[in-house]
């Protein structure tokens, strides 16, 4: 086993055998994108954190209006509730989760080893552009500053840049987490 390897926590070391990777970022940095790519290279189910907002804040970003600590804390609930049956059943999963806030972080990770957070970084105008670009989605650009303006970027976590190609970031996520 190269030295690496043997430093890299994996899903069988972490002694649950079972991980939840959590792909963090603002929108735009590609985290369905390259969540669905990892969560299909690992055989593991992919959830997108996005389905999970209720009607109210859906309807409220898709107005152009940005959702606060309140309007997220029921989907942070959601959020959480999924993470800790997806552990109790022993399922790993990829999930795609803008978490900006390290509050939202530790609400979603909640002391559980089994939750891997991997840092999609990269910059405001590739977002944009990539946020004006998309079609049919509730997020604009015009929310974007709110969240370069709210995120707080993770500390002790794997970072990739989002401008790559997304199969390099797979390879780059799965080596980061020995997955």
């Amino acid at each position: 086993m190269p030295l690496i390897d043997a430093l890299i926590p994996s899903a069988a070391s972490n002694g649950a055998g079972v991980m939840i990777i959590i792909l963090i970022g603002a929108a735009g940095s590609g985290k369905t994108t390259i969540g669905e790519l990892l969560a299909k290279a690992l055989g593991w189910e992919f959830v997108d954190a996005d389905s999970f907002h209720p009607p109210a804040n859906i309807e409220k970003m898709g107005k152009g209006l940005p959702l606060d600590d309140e309007d997220r804390n029921a989907w942070l609930e959601k959020l959480s509730d999924l993470i800790a049956d997806r552990i109790r059943k022993r399922d790993s999963a990829v999930l795609a989760c803008s978490a900006l806030k390290q509050l939202y972080r530790d609400r979603l990770a909640a002391g559980r080893a089994e939750v891997r957070f991997v840092y999609l970084k990269g910059d405001y105008e590739l977002f944009r552009q990539r946020l004006a670009d998309r079609q049919d989605h509730f997020f604009g650009p015009d929310l974007l500053s709110n969240q370069f303006d709210l995120l707080e970027e993770p500390e002790g976590v794997p970072v990739v840049e989002a401008v790559d190609n997304p199969s390099d970031l797979v390879v780059q996520i799965r080596q980061a987490l020995g997955v």
